[in-house]
């Protein structure tokens, strides 16, 4: 069986490529891709050549981990059966192409473990579990201390801001681009230079600006924690100003089963909301478009490929 591909063959360069699948074999499942969204954190840097070494990583690559589409085959599958509709945190099925991420294609061939049954009424909006679960994980790996400030008004950032909400907490969250100030629910957004507080407990930074790790240790309180939750290509930071104020540095990692599951229940129990963060949505065959859009266009949170006429 063939699949409909993107495919960043280098820095720079994306295309549309036909490539074969693997036949599924047991505990295997076949799904047809709804819809893929585009990351702007570590797709970017994938897209630009910036990304750090990293192990699996390499051209040419399949990007994307997050997928919705329907189950068209199943091997054996226990959970999941022919027409359920399935959220997949990319597949790694194209050969000599590398999947680390793996999920805009038009079929993916994964192991059941790996696709988590939606509700239909979820439809596109279960692309943006994988961003809710890597929300979640920066909150709750840590001592259990709640965000008081969050720095990105991007779908991680309103994301993170919901769960806080949803937790019984109001953050404030900061935002410099205008076009990203609107869209609060239950929280402040402000810009830094209009917030003079320099005592925060806890300051989680999901821009994935590294330049920024100075100025968020200045606002923190004695003994206050920054996590870095965004994507980074190397931290750096004057060590006298963290010393005095016994900073604590904690870096969230890629999200993990459980952190699916929370989110994907709070998403069932309308304890948390998905709406109003896809902005934009693009047929796959202008994959290119997309792209350049997702990562040039403030106004867009998440761009979505819409593989709807692909059978």
């Amino acid at each position: 069986m063939d699949t409909t591909a993107v495919v960043i063959d280098a820095p720079g360069e994306l295309h549309l490529r036909t490539l074969e699948l693997p036949a599924p074999g047991p505990g295997q499942v076949v799904v047809r891709t709804e819809w893929s969204g585009i990351s702007t954190g570590t797709e970017r840097l994938l897209w630009s050549g910036r990304m750090p070494p990293f192990p699996g990583m390499g051209y040419p690559l399949v990007p994307g981990y997050e997928s919705v589409g329907r189950v068209v085959h199943a091997e054996g599958a226990t959970k999941v059966h022919p027409g359920d509709r399935v959220f997949v945190p990319g597949a790694s099925c194209f050969g000599a192409v590398r999947g680390l991420f793996g999920g805009a294609a038009s079929h993916l061939v994964v192991p059941e473990s790996r696709v988590v049954r939606i509700d239909e009424t979820l439809g596109e909006r279960g692309v943006l579990l994988a961003l809710a679960a890597t929300a979640r994980h920066a909150l709750a790996s840590g001592d259990g201390r709640p965000p008081e400030l969050i720095v990105g008004h991007g779908v991680l950032g309103r994301l993170m801001a919901r769960l806080a909400v949803a937790g019984g907490t109001s953050p404030v969250v900061w935002e410099t681009h205008p076009a990203r100030v609107e869209g609060a629910r239950g929280y402040r957004v402000v810009h830094p230079d209009e917030d003079p507080r320099g005592n925060y407990r806890s300051i989680v930074d999901v821009s994935g600006d590294a330049s920024l790790v100075d100025a968020l240790l200045s606002r923190l309180a004695r003994g206050g924690e920054l996590v870095l939750a965004g994507f980074y290509e190397a931290i750096s930071f004057a060590f006298p100003p963290a010393f005095l104020k016994e900073a604590r540095l904690r870096v969230a990692a890629e999200w993990q089963p459980v952190d699916l599951a929370a989110v994907t229940a709070l998403v069932a129990s309308e304890q948390l909301s998905l709406d109003g963060l896809i902005t934009h949505r693009t047929p796959f065959a202008e994959a290119a478009l997309a792209y350049g859009t997702a990562f040039g266009d403030p106004h867009c949170l998440k761009m979505l490929l819409d593989w709807g006429t692909v059978r």
